[in-house]
């Protein structure tokens, strides 16, 4: 039975004196990857951290069951039960990894522009769109 090594803890502090640690696994299927390539893999999700420090954690499996063109599947969990995942299968393990990164980093940005537009403009969630009826109303008095 084969052991599997146990997720490593990457610290990122979003506030002086209260660091914040996201936690990433790597997984294979079909295949091994040495710990060398592993600790690569590692080292590029963490980079996600920059992007959106309210990460809990980051998932990778590589599928290897045809190893010319590797599969990488990466899911981020952050905080409030948010999901961010994506799917790429490339000619290398790292380029593969490299796109999938690309694309949660563009959610990661979608979505934190997004929670920071409705904390600027909180009055813009509030107003309600005018009716469509009480513009003819207008019109009418006349």
């Amino acid at each position: 039975m084969r052991t599997l090594p146990q997720p490593r803890a990457a610290a990122a502090t979003r506030y002086p004196g209260r660091p914040q640690t996201v936690q990433i696994s790597v997984s294979t299927r079909h295949g091994h990857l040495s710990e060398a390539t592993q600790e690569k893999l590692r080292a590029k999700a963490e980079k996600l951290v920059r992007i959106f420090d309210r990460l809990m954690s980051i998932e990778i499996v590589v599928d290897l069951k045809d190893e010319a063109k590797p599969k990488v599947d990466l899911q981020v969990s952050a905080e409030h039960k948010h999901d961010f995942v994506a799917h790429e299968q490339g000619e290398n393990l790292l380029g593969a990894l490299e796109s999938t990164i690309g694309k949660v980093e563009e959610q990661l940005r979608r979505y934190k522009e997004r929670v920071q537009e409705r904390h600027r403009n909180p009055e813009a969630r509030r107003q309600e769109a005018p009716v469509a009826g009480d513009e003819g109303a207008d019109d009418a008095d006349e």
